[in-house]
Formats: structure tokens, sequence, C-alpha cells
């Protein structure tokens, strides 16, 4: 569910606490929920060794936000491997809504993500799911439709063993810019420079299975 909060700044904010916080929220792929005491817990139903990409899920807020926000949530990793990103300023082609019958169904598969009929920011913080990306771990900024990596920087989370605690990460988006950093600690800056510059849209969190993490404390702020 979620709520806009007295705070003229803040847009929307979530707990993120209980299945019943997302009741309203839109999941592509074989999502699982559950609860944990570091937040709301999310993980892939299917076996990755089986079923491949068709194993990894996206799980949409159902509001729709203007450009110039702050986008904050924490997050704990539980159980590896996997990979965790979160998508914004995602519309369909054009401006459509995300959520048009008009696009292409989209079942969680990345390729409809990052090469599909959706434009979208997407940043990708736990990287842990093959061991190339284990061996040097990074945080990955791309630009789709094209998959395009335009930001980089080092990632900083620790495997889930060593996690004793959430982290606190953030996302700024306002107009050209985008900033992310966890736990204060900024980690790249990237200005877009093209004619194509993303503006309001969707967010959502992506996990690659078999990863299990827990979330809480969803906000997004105006700037």
């Amino acid at each position: 569910m979620g709520a806009a909060a007295p705070d003229q700044a803040v847009l929307y904010r979530n707990p993120l606490a209980v299945p019943g916080d997302v009741a309203g929220w839109v999941a592509e792929g074989p999502l699982g929920l559950g609860t944990h005491p570091g937040g709301l817990e999310l993980s892939g139903t299917l076996d990755d060794q089986a079923h491949g990409d068709h194993a990894h899920w996206t799980f949409w807020c159902p509001e729709e936000f203007p450009d110039g926000i702050r986008i904050s949530w924490e997050f704990l990793p539980l159980a590896e491997p996997g990979l965790a990103m979160l998508f914004f300023a995602a519309t369909g082609h054009g401006g459509q809504d995300l959520f048009s019958p008009a696009l292409t169904t989209r079942t969680g598969n990345y390729r409809q993500y990052h090469s599909g009929d959706i434009d979208a920011l997407h940043v990708s913080y736990f990287r842990h799911k093959y061991p190339s990306e284990r061996a040097f771990r990074t945080c990955n900024l791309r630009k789709s439709a094209g998959f395009e990596l335009v930001a980089q920087g080092a990632d900083p989370l620790p495997p889930a063993e060593d996690a004793t605690d959430s982290y606190r990460l953030e996302v700024v988006k306002d107009g050209p810019l985008v900033a992310f950093s966890i736990n204060g600690l900024l980690l790249f800056e990237w200005r877009d420079s093209s004619d194509r510059v993303l503006g309001g849209g969707r967010i959502g969190f992506r996990q690659m299975a078999p990863l299990r993490a827990a979330y809480r404390n969803l906000m997004v702020e105006k700037l």
C-alpha cells in the first residue's frame, strides 16, 4: 500500500514490513513474499538452474513519480548468490504508461526490460550472482532501452554472511543528474548529455534468483 506523508516533500512512504504493505504492487515473474526482522523478505520461487532468466522477477510500486526526486530504502542481503537492482524513471516507449496494455507483456525476463518497449534507468547494486561479479564488485547504472552502461562505482556491500544490519541506499534523479549512495557514501554521479533525458516514471525492485533479501522503509521525496 504505502501513502503520502503529511510532509509536503514526501511523495510516498512505505515501511515494507509485511506482505500487506505491498498489496497494490505489480509483480512480474515468480516473486515470493515473506517477513524477516530486517523487513519484507523478497525471493524467487523458481530454481534458476532449471529456469534460467525466467526465475528472476521485477516488482513495481504502483505510484507514478515526477522527475526531481530522491528514492531511499534499506536493504539487507540474506542468502546468496544473486543480484539486486532498482528501476526508476520507467515508462513505456513514447511516454506510454508502464502498465499500458499496448506494451508487450513482461514476465521477469531481463531482456524485456533492457531491450524491450520500455525506457528506464536502473542501478544494480548487489552484483553477487556470477563469479566474475563477486571477484570485482561494482554498482552499475544502465539506461534503457538499449542496455547502455553509463556509470559505474565500487560496491561496498559485503556478502550476506557478513551483513549485520540493513544498509541505506539512495538514488537522486533530477533531470540529467543521477547520483547513487550507500550509507551516505557517494558511489557515482552521472549527467546525461544526450538528447534523450528520461524524466518521471515508476520505480521497481528486481532480483536475480536465488538471492533472498529484506527491504524496509522505502521513501520517495521531492527535491
